[in-house]
């Protein structure tokens, strides 16, 4: 499920020279790949055993470039996600493992409900993994010319965990970019933030529980998140307040939230830290409260749609309300949404790839349109702001 979206640890795992370029017949290409491993220091052995075998797997590009899931508002893609089953199940895990929580808390400083949450909906607790050979996803991914260089460090990394023992090329599979376990990580995350949870000298993140909760936190407490803290919660705005002031770029203090009329839903805001307010359907939709930590999620997976959903299902695990859809006004369909990107394109903005779905860049874009035609300025299209563009 992560996607579009890796770790910043993943990112700037690989700096070195460059000697298998994108492109061209892949068995030149994987011929430059040994070329460079051996330069590595890896030996002929470790390096016919990983590369032996390895195959062009047309299934991962095209998941690759099928992202359509993205493209759905927040209160439909949570309420397909997040079940009563799922809630439930959530919590029979957290009993079960609670041993383990309470080592990653303590450890780590990350919620039991926020690993759950990512446990739940990368791998449906651990029963469904992904079944792409791990291996030949990762080249070829990095052998197509979309994003190599995101690519190319995680063939050296699972080439070294292979070199300790713990992958098997021909058998280790996953997700269709690369990430294996029951929460999903790429090989350098796994070298750099695995954790032998069960102390039987291996970090097995597709069979063992504790290895993959532990890994997780340890991984989120590198990537930033703050011990003890809050990372999301619905509110209630006042009627009068200006929507402007909304978005993950506007952070105030809680006391100044407060002050504005902003009001906790199901538990007061939490006293002397900054937060964003986040419309996620615009005025009439529900409206959340991001803590600092929220933004640690974006390091995990960079769909706005599904960290939001992910860090409103880790509160609902944790004893939150069901959120207050309100009665927003419809979203653009993906055909329309492509059609915004369009238009906004034309006018200079960067909204990246015209792909449908309501990322980053296209919200900023949209807030600017949106104030340059005094329209509310809440980040969400609608049909209305289509027809005046």
């Amino acid at each position: 499920m992560r996607g579009f979206a890796f770790s910043l640890a993943a990112l700037m795992t690989f700096c070195g020279p460059v000697y298998a370029k994108c492109g061209g017949t892949f068995t030149a290409f994987v011929n430059d790949l040994r070329a460079e491993a051996s330069t590595r220091g890896f030996t002929p052995e470790q390096i016919d055993g990983f590369f032996q075998g390895v195959s062009q797997d047309a299934a991962v590009l095209a998941a690759d470039r099928r992202q359509g899931v993205f493209q759905l508002p927040f209160t439909e893609f949570a309420r397909r996600l997040i079940s009563a089953n799922r809630i439930e199940r959530g919590r029979d895990n957290a009993a079960k493992w609670a041993s383990v929580f309470d080592r990653i808390e303590q450890e780590y400083g990350v919620s039991r409900g926020v690993l759950l949450a990512f446990w739940a909906f990368e791998t449906d607790y651990g029963t469904f993994q992904g079944d792409f050979n791990t291996r030949d996803a990762l080249v070829t991914l990095a052998h197509d010319c979309r994003r190599p260089d995101l690519f190319r460090p995680q063939i050296f990394s699972a080439l070294e965990l292979y070199a300790n023992g713990d992958f098997e090329p021909s058998r280790t599979t996953g997700a269709w970019a690369g990430e294996i376990g029951m929460v999903q990580m790429l090989p350098a995350d796994i070298l750099e933030n695995g954790v032998d949870g069960d102390g039987d000298g291996h970090v097995t993140l597709k069979t063992s529980v504790p290895d993959a909760l532990m890994s997780g936190g340890k991984m989120l407490q590198s990537l930033g998140w703050r011990a003890g803290e809050r990372w999301l919660q619905e509110v209630t705005l006042p009627g009068a307040m200006d929507v402007s002031l909304t978005g993950l770029d506007t952070q105030l203090s809680t006391a100044d939230w407060a002050a504005l009329g902003v009001q906790g839903r199901g538990a007061p805001l939490r006293d002397g830290m900054t937060a964003s307010i986040i419309l996620p359907e615009g005025v009439g939709g529900p409206a959340f409260l991001a803590y600092p930590n929220f933004r640690v999620f974006f390091e995990w997976n960079q769909s706005f749609t599904y960290v939001l959903t992910a860090a409103y299902f880790a509160t609902r695990l944790e004893g939150a309300p069901v959120f207050d859809a309100g009665n927003p006004q419809p979203g653009l369909s993906g055909e329309d949404m492509k059609r915004l990107q369009q238009k906004l394109a034309a006018r200079g903005f960067d909204v990246g790839k015209i792909d449908g779905i309501l990322g980053a860049g296209t919200r900023a874009a949209v807030r600017s349109v949106q104030k340059e035609l005094g329209l509310p300025v809440d980040a969400w299209p609608t049909a209305d702001l289509l027809r005046r563009l």
